[in-house]
């Protein structure tokens, strides 16, 4: 695969002839539209002036927050946040104000390109030929090494009926087994944790927690940053709320904070022991919780009775009063809620950081009441409908793939032969890519994501797809840094261009609707995903998964006796008029022939109030294990620990979006910069906005310099946002969610030209 900078060809004359390009080209606006009155829009020319609105959940990050989309002759010419809707309350961050903009880039995939062999060049096709030829080379690459030699790499960004379907057909139709998600990069770590403490992945809270705690625990989160929306909410508590931050960096959430741990990168699992085992031996303890609803207690007491205060404040080069005040702040809570978002997840030992949490939270009896939790803040809008309905990993509806009795419930539920579902799960995101290495893996299909960007040690993936026989890139765009590569470029549409429904963090079911129409002879991936059944022989298979709304009714088939079965939910109107609907929801237990309020249960809801968790004996389990060594410790050639993440609010991922809005551009640096102490700066001869050369065992990197002290002497930072930051992490993994360990490796700073 070869670079290709070239203008966009042309697109085609002629459109695709078939009843699915008809079908996914037709009308623009959803039901549920309504005339307008008074958003705030400010001066509208009058020919842009809005005749409708409707309305649909935004689709960056995993907030989910409700917008009014302002409708001129049916399409959207305009959003603005939604005062009515129980997530957002009429607030959204500058992301969610400019979600339309990026779908005007000029960049955008408008036709299927296929690379010509002679020439390297990415040549304009119809849809017809390029189904032909994804069928025939993937096809011949399992002729020739196996059916399990195609694998593919999505996303948690489109639709949750798109990404069922997706993993449907490649694993039940076109014979694949090996398949994941960008998920992997951001929540699979509190997925395995919840799975394996509570029996299922299951985040217990509302967002109304956020303003009922009395104190707030926020380890590796920045949600002044990261979640804005969710930081309003913080600040919404009328219960003047104690705010504890564990976090290496002074971030924006930490300044706010009633008490700021800056703890030593990688510290936190044996500092969490350390706080767990001072509040055993003071007592603040929830004994009858513990004792009715929990197991293994007593062994979990033992195990951190060796992690004394003197230790964790070692480990985590913290003071003993702060540590103390820590301690005291937890043990007189009432309501006290763990929150954790990237910062535990992308760790090497992240599973066991985030049980640490969850441990916490069960032995204070601090879960299923308000306030309370141990709470992950997913990353992507959909990561959630990913982790339940994504076939990858898991089985359909948070299913195993080893249980045959999941199997059988998965065939039954989609009319088909138990014989056609693996009896084994995917290869996690690193294996596909070390089996792209080891020569298992000879055709990849990326969908709506940017590995060459995102993926860990980036520079060894951009290799590696070399050894591959096929690439096929779909995307909204021709130009992010895997589609460059592709051999077959499948243009998608995007968030505003198609319907279905996305999963946000706490268990909201939110609408997306088509609201305007893609460029050219783009597709919904829904459609794209019908055309490739249809070309593989699968149609008839899958004729049942006619539209968006039709697989949602499969969805609720899958969902059925699993404990986040929503076969109570009518339809998409239901969804509409409930303004979101939390799962489980099994029988509607309120009138939903209107639109509800924020006090109905169908509005705020959360889990285990009965104390009943989802293993085989009702009892949430206490898990850990020994803290272990960062698996790239600094030394005298690399001494500097690299720490990535959230640059800004206005910035998302990759910039792939957010870079197409001038407005969004204006909010955030347009180079990549580096954050350094003063003190470091000073004896490296650093100036502050010069150029600085940032290098790991693996790549080197030219930013500006930040002086500034919201990191520690012996740290700096990255905003993951910029081109090339993932050349430098390493590729470290945690043993049990196999996420990747973006927020530790050891690098070298100096002035550009002297490193």
């Amino acid at each position: 695969m070869n670079s290709d900078s070239s203008q966009p060809p042309p697109v085609p004359a002629d459109r695709p002839e078939n009843t699915l390009f008809r079908q996914w080209s037709g009308p623009l606006t959803s039901d549920l539209v309504r005339t307008p009155g008074a958003f705030g829009l400010g001066q509208v020319p009058a020919r842009l002036k809005p005749d409708a609105v409707t309305t649909a959940v935004c689709g960056y990050c995993s907030t989910g927050c409700g917008l009014n989309i302002h409708l001129k002759n049916g399409e959207a010419i305009n959003v603005s946040a939604d005062p009515n809707y129980p997530v957002n309350l009429g607030m959204a961050c500058p992301k969610g104000w400019e979600v339309l903009t990026p779908l005007d880039s000029p960049d955008r995939a408008t036709t299927p390109l296929l690379r010509n062999p002679t020439t390297g060049r990415m040549e304009p096709v119809s849809w017809s030929v390029a189904m032909d030829i994804f069928v025939t080379r993937m096809r011949g690459v399992q002729e020739r090494h196996g059916l399990h030699s195609i694998a593919y790499l999505s996303t948690g960004q489109i639709c949750t009926e798109e990404m069922a379907l997706l993993g449907a057909l490649f694993k039940f139709g076109m014979g694949g087994l090996h398949g994941d998600s960008n998920t992997r990069q951001c929540m699979a770590t509190a997925h395995v944790a919840y799975k394996q403490s509570f029996g299922f992945d299951a985040p217990p809270y509302s967002y109304a927690d956020f303003e009922e705690s009395d104190v707030l625990v926020f380890v590796g989160a920045n949600p002044c940053i990261a979640h804005p929306i969710l930081w309003q909410r913080v600040l919404r508590n009328p219960h003047h709320p104690e705010i504890i931050v564990l976090d290496p960096r002074r971030t924006e959430t930490a300044v706010n904070a009633t008490l700021h741990l800056a703890l030593a990168p990688k510290s936190d699992l044996t500092l969490l022991y350390g706080i767990a085992a001072a509040l055993i031996s003071r007592g603040a303890l929830d004994r009858s919780f513990i004792e009715a609803h929990t197991e293994g207690f007593e062994a979990f007491a033992t195990f951190v009775a060796e992690f004394t205060p003197e230790r964790a404040c070692a480990a985590a080069r913290i003071t003993r009063a702060d540590f103390d005040r820590c301690v005291e702040l937890i043990a007189r809570g009432r309501r006290v809620s763990f929150w954790w978002t990237m910062g535990v997840n992308q760790g090497h030992e992240s599973t066991r950081t985030a049980q640490a949490l969850i441990n916490l939270a069960l032995m204070t009896g601090n879960i299923g009441r308000p306030g309370t939790g141990a709470n992950s803040i997913t990353g992507q809008c959909n990561a959630m409908g990913s982790r339940l309905y994504a076939n990858a990993t898991s089985l359909l509806g948070g299913r195993d793939f080893v249980d045959a009795n999941h199997r059988q419930q998965v065939a039954t539920a989609l009319n088909m032969d138990p014989a056609l579902v693996p009896d084994r799960p995917s290869w996690a995101y690193d294996q596909i890519i070390d089996g792209i290495e080891s020569g298992a893996i000879r055709g990849l299909w990326v969908i709506a994501t940017n590995s060459s960007h995102s993926w860990i040690d980036g520079g060894r993936f951009d290799r590696l797809l070399d050894k591959l026989d096929f690439l096929v890139v779909q995307d909204l765009y021709h130009t992010t840094d895997t589609a460059k590569r592709a051999d077959l470029i499948l243009p998608a549409a995007g968030w505003g261009e198609k319907e279905g429904t996305l999963i946000n963090s706490e268990r909201r079911i939110g609408r997306v609707k088509k609201v305007r129409r893609a460029p050219g002879v783009a597709l919904s991936d829904f459609a794209i995903f019908q055309l490739i059944a249809a070309a593989w022989g699968r149609g008839p298979q899958f004729a049942e998964w006619s539209s968006p709304e039709a697989a949602f009714q499969i969805l609720k088939r899958l969902s059925a006796g699993q404990p986040c079965d929503i076969t109570g939910i009518q339809d998409y109107q239901h969804i509409d008029r409930c303004g979101g609907i939390q799962w489980p929801w099994k029988t509607p237990t309120v009138d939903t022939s209107t639109r509800t309020t924020p006090s109905d249960p169908a509005v705020e809801r959360r889990l285990f109030e009965d104390g009943q968790f989802h293993t085989p004996n009702g009892r949430a389990r206490f898990l850990y294990d020994p803290p272990r060594p960062v698996a790239e410790p600094t030394d005298d050639a690399y001494p500097f620990v690299l720490l990535t993440g959230r640059g800004s609010s206005a910035q998302w991922h990759t910039n792939t979006r957010t870079a197409k809005s001038a407005i969004l551009r204006k909010l955030y640096p347009t180079e990549a910069y580096v954050e350094v102490h003063p003190d470091d700066a000073r004896r490296l001869g650093i100036q502050a906005h010069g150029k600085v050369s940032v290098t790991s065992r693996r790549g080197t990197l030219e930013v500006n310099a930040f002086i500034t002290r919201t990191v520690q002497p012996g740290q700096v930072f990255l905003p993951m946002h910029y081109d090339g930051v993932n050349r430098l992490t390493a590729g470290s993994f945690d043993p049990h969610s196999r996420q990747p360990s973006y927020k530790f490796c050891a690098v070298r700073i100096a002035p550009a030209g002297r490193s």
